[in-house]
């Protein structure tokens, strides 16, 4: 067992597979995927067909962009995921409320049009909960009490943040006013008292969504499906965190960002990754023993089994760029808390159910971090074939303290991965893709043989974008990276997921010997 994982997870004989597949690309009747009916559904199908994990990205409430990496809270959950459906069952809407007058789209989330729906929707349950309609709040009121009593550390601040930028017309908070950017405390006291509905609103949220959030959790533990989520290190610029924790971040005098966290260039963009977030003050992190930040791993560690950390190696060192700067090139890499970090975490969770990702251009001090603490690594097959035998990703050459994914969120899908790849690329896959030269090089299979690649490698687990499954083509990506609009919004509908092959990914995962 790795030293790190206090669990059955990577001991030497586990073997187990999974699903990456978004909360918000679940089919739905509602416009967006939800923690209801369809995502129940959802893990009773993997269950079915023998896979142990369902990965999803960040469930954080994003901010403009929908992007699941910048939330508006780290903490907090996107109240976008709470389903209609169980609202009724608890009482809080009614049928009629529920009804969609113009259908919504099933191959893709509107946003706009979702926000605006389900906004109103939770408004609409709120106003219920409020009036007593059916005798909820009897029922429903000693649940909510609780749930703030038992998240004081970011419940206040987010609500108040969120009340904030509904009264200030959803500008970004450095633009509020002084006195509330630095949270004056005389004039909190009155934002307090004069938010106090939208506060309460913003919390009741929460509410709802945790709960829903938490039974769907108890569902998948009861036919065996564990919930791998994603935690971005940076936080958006934009958010209750920087708002409320400024002495934690790069900050200058007016409390904008010095330096803003990126990527120099990469496999995904010749000028590299300009993302945006501001850095960490690390020094003045180390000084709490970073409790900020283990109470953000808590958090996210009572929603979910096993956490991918984004962007493993800016605990190293990670790319400072300038504020203000039109690209990410000029840039330095700037050391980051290293082990000390992962030394305190582990005392304090007692330990570190984690996934690193280590994608990129990883260097020996990484490699150092990931060896001490025995970190499992990622794996991606399409980063694999570019006829050079010695590169890490060949199947072949996979370590079982690893995931190996056929692509990821930030990949294309294998079909349209593979509809760019080179002439010579091309042998370099069915090299590995066929078992003689008379094995037929069918074009069409060329997701379900990578994710027979991904099986039959020997890493612990072995993860396939549900895009692959289904054998879509690029227009089924879910992110291209640099890239500001058109992402997050795909959808899986109600016929591909009942006709998603799910007797031969059993067959698959039996053979592989991953159920």
């Amino acid at each position: 067992m790795s030293p790190a994982i206090e669990s059955a997870v990577f001991a030497s004989d586990y073997r187990a597979s999974g699903i990456l597949l978004h909360v918000t690309s679940l089919p739905s009747p509602h416009g967006i995927g939800d923690f209801g009916p369809s995502a129940m559904a959802w893990i009773d199908s993997l269950a079915v067909a023998g896979q142990s994990w369902w990965q999803i990205l960040p469930i954080g409430p994003p901010d403009k962009g929908n992007s699941p990496y910048t939330p508006l809270s780290t903490f907090a959950c996107n109240p976008l995921l709470a389903s209609p459906e169980v609202m009724i069952a608890d009482g809080l809407l009614t049928p009629e409320q529920c009804i969609v007058a113009v259908p919504f789209p099933d191959s893709h989330v509107d946003f706009d049009r979702v926000v605006e729906w389900k906004t109103k929707l939770l408004a609409t349950a709120f106003a219920n909960y409020r009036s007593n309609a059916g005798g909820v709040m009897a029922t429903l009121s000693g649940a909510l009490e609780t749930f703030c009593e038992s998240h004081p550390t970011w419940l206040d601040d987010y609500a108040m943040f969120v009340a904030l930028k509904q009264k200030f017309a959803g500008v970004h908070y450095l633009k509020w006013p002084s006195e509330i950017v630095r949270r004056d405390p005389e004039a909190m006291r009155r934002m307090a008292t004069e938010l106090h509905d939208a506060i309460a609103r913003a919390k009741f949220d929460q509410f709802v969504v945790f709960s829903q959030l938490e039974r769907l959790r108890t569902h998948a533990a009861d036919r065996g499906v564990k919930l791998f989520g994603d935690l971005p290190i940076f936080v958006s610029p934009d958010s209750s965190e920087v708002w409320a924790h400024p002495d934690l971040f790069m900050l200058d005098e007016d409390l904008r960002p010095r330096f803003v966290a990126g990527v120099p260039p990469d496999y995904f963009s010749e000028t590299g990754q300009l993302w945006g977030n501001p850095v960490y003050e690390w020094s003045a992190l180390r000084r709490s023993n970073y409790a900020w930040w283990v109470a953000r791993l808590r958090s996210l560690m009572q929603l979910h089994d096993l956490v991918r950390l984004d962007h493993f190696r800016g605990f190293s060192a990670a790319w400072h760029v300038p504020e203000g700067s039109k690209t990410a090139i000029n840039g330095e890499w700037v050391d980051g808390p290293g082990a000390d970090f992962f030394n305190e975490v582990k005392r304090a969770l007692g330990g570190l159910p984690f996934v690193a990702e280590d994608l990129g251009t990883i260097t020996d001090d990484v490699r150092a971090l990931l060896a001490q603490f025995g970190f499992p690594k990622m794996g991606v097959l399409q980063f694999a074939f570019d006829d050079d035998d010695t590169n890490a990703f060949l199947p072949g050459h996979a370590i079982h303290n690893m995931v190996m994914y056929t692509g990821t969120h930030d990949n294309d899908t294998t079909r349209g991965w593979y509809e760019t790849l080179s002439p010579a690329h091309r042998v370099s896959f069915w090299k590995c893709a066929v078992e003689d030269e008379t094995d037929v090089h069918d074009e069409a299979s060329v997701a379900w043989r990578l994710v027979e690649m991904a099986w039959n490698t020997i890493a612990a687990i072995s993860i396939a974008p549900m895009q692959d499954i289904l054998n879509l083509g690029g227009d089924a990506r879910m992110n291209m990276p640099g890239v500001a609009d058109g992402n997050w919004a795909w959808r899986c509908t109600r016929e591909q997921m009942a006709n998603a092959p799910w007797d031969q990914l059993g067959d698959l995962t039996a053979d592989s010997e991953r159920g």
